[in-house]
């Protein structure tokens, strides 16, 4: 049963977690995001626990999970799909188990994390944003391919309280093939656009950014792009009362991409000695965000990529996308995840759990780490929540010797 009440849904199909969506649109399935439509069509099918693809009991599921988990020597907690409060369930796990933990995102959020480890950043929320920014560059990347919505509820909105909404510059820096129709202003007017190859865009946004230091560059063009026209880009950054530049890590799939996102928070500091500019990194999805944070605060360290061939066995925990996967050649695999999820082999283990948002209530941080919001269950259904499942799985290994 859909919950229709007219209290608003946090929509997790995102890092946005827009907070405007109603229990009579859920029904109706009327959205304006793709991600949201996809995420609440989803039904919480009546899934039974298995053992290498034969149903169970989810005592006896859960006792053969933790038999693979006390034999291994080099257990790794991956996917890490969850929101903060299976975050934190899957962080005593290691604990308990001694294993590693990891994200099926770690990938691009190490990209961002280098950067603010070895440098720091300076960067905004959606909120000041929507209040303030006059210009925002977008650096290779669309941003409506992983936040649909980014510019309806941030950009072109109705009113700002320092800044005119409509009058907004909006800037298309580097990319292949970018989608750029959502940077058109409700007049009509359109966004500029700068393009580059998205291999090449280490090289611009290093001139841009001695451009905007005074620094000079040598030659005519970079990757291209008219120094000129890199000119006017560093001038018009300069004047703006609130520059606003967005990238977003998953975009950035080259070797050492850290390197330019490190250009672009750079840009941010020199731009800040005169006028006033912020970044703001936007994606998040699978609660990379939250898992990250949640690990970080508990452990002192970020989440790490893994190395998939120095482990013996591997919990994948999967509650928001039920397609994704670990690699095929690893091996035992036990799944917690979502009801839905689709197998081309059979793991050793697999135990259903609710996905926050739509089965359960939850909690999840916004890609922009300013804010936790609630997520209230769409279509509640008596799947065990990740954490109950969790607790059980301790509850068997502590029994068999193997305390915290």
């Amino acid at each position: 049963m859909i919950n229709t009440e007219q209290n608003m849904h946090a929509c997790p199909a995102c890092g946005l977690l827009c907070d405007d969506i109603t229990g009579d649109a859920i029904a109706k399935q009327q959205f304006s995001c793709g991600k949201a439509a996809k995420f609440y069509a989803r039904k919480t099918v009546a899934a039974q626990p298995q053992v290498n693809g034969k149903p169970v009991t989810l005592a006896e599921a859960v006792a053969a999970a933790a038999a693979l988990l006390g034999q291994a020597k080099a257990p790794l907690i991956a996917g890490s799909s969850t929101d903060v409060h299976g975050a934190r369930a899957l962080v005593r796990l290691a604990n308990h188990s001694g294993a590693a933990m990891t994200h099926l995102n770690a990938d691009s959020t190490l990209r961002n994390m280098k950067v603010l480890q070895h440098r720091g950043w300076q960067t905004t929320t959606l909120t000041e944003v929507r209040n303030r920014a006059d210009v925002i560059l977008m650096i290779g990347t669309d941003v409506v391919s992983h936040n649909a919505r980014f510019f309806e509820r941030v950009v072109w909105v109705d009113e700002a309280m320092f800044t005119e909404p409509g009058a907004r510059q909006i800037i298309y820096l580097g990319g292949d093939k970018l989608k750029t129709q959502a940077g058109t202003a409700p007049d009509g007017r359109a966004p500029q656009v700068i393009d580059c190859a998205a291999e090449q865009l280490p090289q611009v946004v290093s001139a841009l950014r001695a451009l905007v230091m005074n620094k000079p560059v040598a030659g005519t063009a970079v990757a291209g792009v008219e120094v000129s026209t890199l000119q006017a880009l560093a001038d018009t950054l300069k004047t703006a009362k609130y520059a606003t530049l967005v990238w977003v890590a998953k975009d950035l799939h080259y070797q050492h991409a850290e390197l330019t996102i490190e250009n672009i928070t750079e840009t941010v500091v020199a731009l800040n000695q005169k006028s006033r500019a912020m970044g703001l990194s936007l994606g998040g999805s699978d609660g990379d965000t939250s898992v990250n944070y949640a690990h970080t605060w508990l452990n002192g360290v970020i989440i790490d990529a893994p190395n998939w061939q120095e482990h013996d066995a591997v919990v994948w925990v999967n509650s928001f996308s039920p397609e994704a996967m670990p690699p095929a050649d690893v091996a035992p695999v036990i799944v917690l995840g979502a009801a839905d999820s689709v197998f081309s082999t059979a793991p050793a283990v697999f135990i259903p759990v609710a996905t926050p948002g739509l089965d359960t209530s939850g909690q999840q941080f916004r890609v922009d780490g300013s804010v936790t919001l609630p997520l209230t269950a769409a279509k509640p259904s008596a799947v065990a929540t990740l954490s109950q499942v969790v607790a059980l799985i301790e509850e068997t290994l502590v029994n068999e010797g193997k305390p915290a």
